[in-house]
């Protein structure tokens, strides 16, 4: 004997399949056939175009046309020790340090014949001074060894000297030598990526972007205004966005109203 369903019981609330199926095209907004579209992400900051790049430069250079670097040097080598010492530390901590230290070795024989010790005593103040006074001994050899006492004017040269990377060798070349090449430190990574000039996950990456869209008469000076442009105005903590020359055309999108507080 078959059972029927009782009026109102569970069963009756049931509906064939295809019905359910009908009843929600009917109350979806999706036409039948179409896929529903997710919802759209933010946009990202817009790129910076080539003009907006050429401005930024060029009122980098009206507001500072021979920008310097600011570690105090006299000749190439003593630049190179500089930059080598100046790694996780202040270039006025690596210049008090190294006003004495220059002035009675200021050539790689000099500061051979001075020693690691009397080398780490002046530097004592500067972190990491243990590791950098044997850098700054066994580069000077090398450099007596392999290069007659002279600082090479090659990034692959340099870099196989002790303590001597990417970034140091690009100072020397840019500074000693007049190469057009992008030092990319801490500061520069944080401006590239945080204004959308120079986009990228490492140094290299933003160094590579530099090189590709900084016009040709601001690429000699470029490095430095960027330094000093994220060492005194695009600060890490906080940024002093209403002070900054470029804020119209920076692509940073948590740009602040007002000057933060010394």
């Amino acid at each position: 004997m078959i059972r029927k369903p009782k009026a109102g019981g569970p069963e009756a609330s049931r509906k064939p399949k295809a019905a359910v199926k009908r009843a929600a095209r009917v109350a979806s907004p999706t036409p039948v056939g179409e896929r529903a579209t997710p919802p759209k992400r933010a946009a990202a900051p817009g790129r910076l175009t080539a003009a907006d790049i050429e401005e930024i430069f060029r009122r980098f250079q009206a507001k500072n046309p021979q920008p310097k670097g600011e570690l105090e040097h006299v000749n190439p080598f003593t630049l190179l020790v500089a930059v080598v010492l100046s790694a996780q530390a202040t270039d006025a901590g690596v210049n008090k340090a190294t006003r004495g230290l220059f002035a009675v070795a200021d050539t790689p024989e000099k500061m051979v014949a001075l020693g690691e010790a009397k080398v780490r005593d002046f530097i004592k103040t500067i972190g990491l001074f243990n590791t950098k006074a044997k850098n700054v001994i066994a580069l000077s050899q090398q450099l007596i060894a392999e290069h007659g006492g002279a600082v090479p004017a090659t990034r692959e040269a340099l870099e196989t000297l002790p303590g001597v990377g990417r970034k140091t060798a690009n100072v020397v070349l840019n500074i000693a030598y007049g190469q057009e090449t992008m030092a990319v430190d801490t500061h520069i990574f944080r401006v590239g990526n945080r204004t959308g000039l120079a986009p990228g996950k490492t140094p290299l990456e933003v160094e590579a972007r530099l090189e590709a869209v900084v016009p040709k008469p601001y690429r000699l000076h470029a490095h430095h205004w960027l330094i000093l442009h994220g060492r005194y105005t695009c600060t890490a903590l906080r940024p002093r966005c209403p002070l900054c020359p470029i804020a119209d055309l920076c692509r940073w999108p948590e740009k602040t109203a007002s000057v933060p507080p010394p």
